[in-house]
């Protein structure tokens, strides 16, 4: 088990620590929700840790097999619904390496596909995934 903890700073403001390694970030309510949008919302956590993570379980398997991603990048755009408040969808990028094998490009995108996070949200969640191999 992982524990996080957080303390709220006033207007609507959360600071967010990662128990193993301290590391902290903040966030902040977004503008269509009463905040001032100046950090990650706490939904756009969830777009940012599905990008990370689809990323994070293609590396661990291409490490395994001598496969570089780096420089490999995600974008993810979140859209929000209403009754109830919640994310509907989250649309999701992945640009990879011109230099992976086309034989091995198939693995990646199935791994990517699997990967916890993905695994973890409702599956109403709608999370369309484009692969470019245009780096």
């Amino acid at each position: 088990m992982v524990k996080m903890s957080g303390v709220y700073q006033g207007h609507k403001h959360s600071e967010i620590k990662h128990g193993p390694s301290g590391a902290a970030l903040e966030t902040d309510a977004p503008k269509d929700n009463n905040g001032k949008g100046e950090s990650f919302s706490p939904t756009d956590l969830v777009g940012a840790a599905m990008g990370s993570c689809m990323m994070t379980v293609m590396a661990i398997a291409a490490d395994k097999d001598g496969v570089e991603l780096k420089g490999a990048r995600f974008e993810v755009e979140k859209e929000m619904g209403v009754n109830p408040r919640r994310i509907v969808k989250l649309n999701v990028v992945l640009h990879m390496p011109q230099s992976i094998p086309h034989d091995y490009r198939k693995k990646l995108e199935q791994i990517a596909m699997t990967c916890p996070v993905k695994q973890s949200v409702h599956p109403d969640m709608q999370v369309p995934v484009l692969f470019h191999y245009d780096i």
